[in-house]
């Protein structure tokens, strides 16, 4: 019944998609997008095999279907209530090797509220439903207030946010371009053109799993400045960020300090990170940027890179990481780029993740993705991972 339920919701969100294009007027909006997407992977002397007691080398094809469905509906000019709905439909040989893969996927972005369901769970086969923003917000003039499942973005860089203390993400989750959410209660009020003050709290049952904080938002010189004081799981927590121009380049930057609270067993941890962002006349994109992760590793394999306990005190698996990005349309609907992470440690690890885009028409889009994960060995470097994404996108 749950199944066909869901199945029913889809299609109703598209048929109220289709409705959007008559001109009559409404006060709700609905849109969202579909996606397939077929992926490798390659293991070489790094899958755990139980049954041998080793690693092991190992090949899987798995499919990813994706569909988003994003509602909006505004009571009056002052109120917006948001539901949005993410669902996954996983299947193939990797999901078959790994027992309870469905409740895996059920664990990950989920906040104080159970807002998922994994509808089917078989032996190679998962669905899983998540509503991953539900608020209620209220604006007026200068005061905004929202409640329920949010993305707090104090984050300022693009690749590694240390005041992104609510809803961290991973860079290498590519496919989730929303990024997560919090359950929280976030009140912000605008003080000047370019700055506000904004309050912020999670749902919490234990004082040890809340993150409650402030933000300062100003403007000064040409540069947009950020300062974050607060409490978040366990640590206290203070940090600040800027972003503006150097000459022609963008230049951000942010950090935070994360100081246990008394008779924590946990150091303190400190993330900082600088990036800079440069367009040329040719429409070619090009970043740099630089990570001090103190909770990070120098030893630690690069397979780590996709299982690691992300948070902003922990955004990357080791100390220190550089990276470098370019993008470049070579033709209005053919976009390629690469980025690189490097991490100057003790294993030298490498991730490389290139990428092709290409615009089918107005809504549809056609990717290929490949992110390939090397570290050094005695013996020299090795890659013991890669995969190859192949996705294709329906917006509506």
């Amino acid at each position: 019944m749950k199944r066909i339920l869901l199945l029913l919701l889809l299609l109703l969100g598209m048929s109220l998609a289709q409705l959007q294009a008559q001109d009559e007027p409404r006060n709700w909006t609905v849109n969202g997008y579909l996606k397939n997407m077929q992926t490798l992977l390659f293991f070489n002397d790094a899958y755990p095999d139980l049954s041998q007691g080793k690693l092991v080398d190992t090949f899987f094809q798995d499919n990813l279907i994706h569909n988003r469905l994003n509602f909006r509906w505004y009571p009056d000019d002052n109120w917006t209530v948001r539901a949005d709905l993410r669902t996954r439909v996983f299947y193939g040989s990797f999901v078959q090797a790994s027992p309870g893969y469905g409740d895996q996927v059920d664990d990950v972005n989920n906040d104080y509220f159970d807002l998922s369901h994994v509808i089917l769970n078989e032996r190679a086969w998962v669905m899983h439903t998540m509503l991953d923003r539900l608020y209620l917000e209220y604006v007026n003039d200068k005061l905004e207030v929202r409640l329920g499942r949010q993305r707090i973005n104090w984050g300022i860089s693009t690749v590694w946010n240390p005041n992104d203390i609510f809803n961290a993400f991973a860079f290498t989750d590519f496919d989730y371009e929303e990024r997560p959410g919090s359950d929280a209660l976030r009140v912000k009020y605008y003080t000047g053109f370019a700055s506000s003050v904004e309050l912020a709290v999670s749902m919490f049952d234990d004082i040890d799993e809340a993150t409650m904080a402030g933000l300062w938002r100003f403007n000064k010189w040409s540069y947009d400045f950020q300062v974050l004081a607060g409490y978040t799981r366990g640590d206290w927590a203070l940090g600040g960020g800027w972003a503006g121009n150097l000459g022609n380049a963008g230049l951000k930057g942010e950090f935070t300090y994360f100081l246990p609270v008394q008779d924590s067993d946990e150091d303190p941890a400190f993330a900082a990170t600088l990036g800079l962002d440069y367009s040329f006349s040719n429409s070619l994109y090009a970043s740099l940027g630089y990570l001090y992760n103190s909770e990070g590793g120098i030893r630690n394999s690069i397979t780590g890179l996709f299982a690691f306990e992300l948070s902003a005190r922990n955004l990357y698996p080791y100390r220190h990481a550089l990276f470098a990005q370019a993008t470049y349309p070579v033709t209005p609907l053919f976009n390629a780029g690469a980025a690189i992470i490097y991490s100057p440690v003790q294993v030298h690890a490498l991730f490389v993740n290139p990428t092709l885009t290409y615009s089918i028409r107005a809504n549809w889009d056609l990717d290929l993705i490949g992110q390939l994960a090397f570290d050094q060995e005695a013996e020299g470097y090795r890659s013991p991972l890669q995969a190859v994404f192949f996705r294709l996108k329906w917006s509506f």
